[in-house]
């Protein structure tokens, strides 16, 4: 008797067992299937879960936004390979690199890091080998203060440029704001911004520890603004256009005042997180943005020494 099991022959001999102890080998058989089965479909399932944590979406025409948990990737091709702003966690390293070939069949050639934190700059160590990677000189030493992989070979100041296949993307420096290594990524032939996390779809999050600045981000979104775009790409969040970009940066300047007016009011630091609170603000409304959870201590600390 031959019973079988997907690709494997389970031997039943007759002649050498009785029929009972046949039979209860045969349904021990077909319960080791079934679970073998069930095994298999979740080990698939995790699988490609894992591999389906990101989706890719065209901005413009050779510009395309990867987004998923982490922030989101700018992808612009040439003629002579690929651009990249960004490339999220470590273990989305594969999962890029198949979205990349899904509109392109050129490889990566390059990797700007719009900051050093690890949603954005996390698969830099396995790009490495096939590309350059490229940050303001703050960033990589943020990173190798934190001790992360994948440093940046090629660092710049205040601006730089990217030339392949006919294409230019120019990166700026333009101050301080999310943290004190902040590039932005500038593409002029499409008008498109790439703002990493000086852009933010609900609530921004002031990196005070690694140089993070409400003063010096408003300065930057007006350095920003004076750019000729109408599209931006956040560093988390829909695609926003320049009158986005106008209202976020009217936010940082309303939270400022609002937090200012506290101060002056006798505000003291326990209470900063209750009374910051404004329905007109929507930054202080996301009780799950990182602004409300991560940044009023040192927002109240920056503001109340402005004040003094």
């Amino acid at each position: 008797m031959v019973y079988l099991c997907g690709s494997t022959n389970f031997f039943i001999k007759d002649i050498l067992l009785g029929e009972y102890m046949n039979k209860k080998i045969v349904e021990l058989t077909k319960k080791f299937c079934l679970s073998a089965s069930l095994l298999a479909i979740v080990v698939f399932s995790s699988l490609s879960s894992a591999q389906n944590r990101l989706a890719i979406e065209e901005v413009k025409d050779g510009l395309h936004m990867i987004t998923g948990p982490g922030g989101n990737i700018g992808v612009r091709l040439t003629s002579a390979g690929v651009i990249l702003i960004d490339d999220k966690f470590p273990q989305d390293f594969d999962e890029i690199q198949s979205l990349v070939a899904s509109v392109s069949d050129l490889p990566v050639r390059y990797v700007i890091n719009t900051h050093h934190h690890g949603d954005h700059s996390g698969s830099n160590a396995g790009f490495l080998p096939i590309a350059e990677v490229i940050a303001h000189k703050n960033a990589r030493e943020n990173m190798i203060r934190g001790n992360q992989d994948g440093l940046p070979r090629i660092i710049y100041n205040d601006e730089t440029s990217v030339f392949l296949g006919g294409v230019e993307v120019q990166v700026y420096h333009m101050g301080r704001g999310h943290t004190n290594g902040d590039s932005v990524v500038y593409f002029p032939d499409l008008k498109t911004v790439h703002g990493g996390d000086l852009l933010h779809g609900i609530a921004p999050f002031i990196d005070y520890g690694n140089g993070g600045s409400s003063r010096g981000w408003v300065g930057t979104m007006n350095n920003i603004l004076s750019l000729d775009f109408d599209t931006a790409i956040p560093g988390h969040g829909t695609i926003m256009n320049r009158r986005d970009v106008l209202s976020f940066r009217n936010q940082m300047e309303a939270v400022r005042d609002h937090m200012a007016n506290l101060i002056r009011n006798g505000l003291n630091a326990d209470d900063a997180p209750d009374e910051i609170r404004d329905r007109n603000l929507s930054w202080t409304q996301a009780e799950n943005g990182l602004f409300m959870q991560r940044s009023i201590p040192g927002f109240f600390e920056e503001i109340s020494a402005e004040i003094e």
